[in-house]
């Protein structure tokens, strides 16, 4: 069942919601109508009484997602039209949070920036062997002051949180596995036949259960919500800035950003 996606694809198997990030040509990175869709999916999901787990995924081998399109940004100098006239990227965090059902990240590629931020939401992760991971924010002028960084150091701790966001690196599936970035490595061929049956282990236990573990997980960093709205207002003018628009122009024309001439430290 595709529906009227354009940017994703949203099946039921047995008990299990497959949303696939359908942007291959765009490393899987999404657009104010991806974020839509995926919103809808993820409702259509909460609303199946078939559906007891969600597996999020990305189309082809090379990306799970890789953020927020600059791309995109770089021509119109936003994410696209939507039907609502928002960028709801928050709320797509916070659904993926408030389903009462198990979300499982099937990471195909690389995980990176705000795609990053969509897999450490997850509730669970299970990795390619040729997924990667980070951060990418600081180098083309964008950040995730809300759940992306905090509930990051929650997974992974202070220490290794800071150094994902403030290095930019790019760590491989073993190094996600060892640091609890990620549950479970699989070699390609696997992944999602592995996300499927995790997806129907989870469907054995009682589905209230289930739905009161997740809400009392979540409650320890709920107020984490707070922190996401303040972050989206303020990337809101970030990305306007020239230092936020130094990093997306930089990104496109494939050079160096210089983003300290745009810097004011007083």
């Amino acid at each position: 069942m595709t529906g009227t996606y354009e940017d994703i694809t949203y099946e039921v198997e047995g008990p299990a919601a497959i949303i696939t990030i359908n942007r291959p040509e765009r490393y899987n990175a999404f657009r104010g109508r991806t974020v839509e869709e995926l919103i809808k999916a993820f409702r259509a999901a909460w609303a199946d009484r078939q559906v007891q787990a969600v597996i999020l995924t990305g189309a082809g081998e090379k990306a799970f997602c890789t953020g927020g399109d600059v791309k995109q940004r770089a021509e119109t100098g936003d994410y696209g039209p939507t039907e609502s006239g928002m960028f709801e990227i928050g709320y797509l965090h916070k659904l993926i949070r408030d389903i009462p059902k198990p979300v499982i990240a099937a990471v195909n590629g690389v995980a990176v920036g705000g795609g990053h931020v969509l897999h450490v939401l997850c509730d669970v992760s299970i990795a390619s062997e040729t997924a990667r991971f980070g951060q990418a924010g600081p180098k083309v002028g964008s950040f995730d002051a809300g759940f992306g960084t905090a509930y990051l150091a929650r997974v992974v701790g202070e220490k290794k949180a800071r150094e994902i966001w403030f290095w930019c690196r790019i760590y491989d599936a073993a190094e996600a596995e060892r640091m609890g970035l990620v549950n479970a490595v699989v070699p390609p061929g696997e992944l999602l036949k592995t996300a499927k049956a995790w997806a129907e282990e989870v469907a054995e236990k009682s589905p209230t259960a289930i739905r009161f573990c997740k809400q009392s997980f979540n409650a320890d960093t709920d107020h984490q919500a707070g922190l996401s709205n303040l972050a989206m207002s303020a990337l809101d003018l970030f990305t306007a800035s020239p230092e936020g628009l130094e990093g997306a122009n930089a990104f496109a024309e494939k050079r160096t950003p210089d983003f300290n001439r745009h810097v004011n430290w007083h």
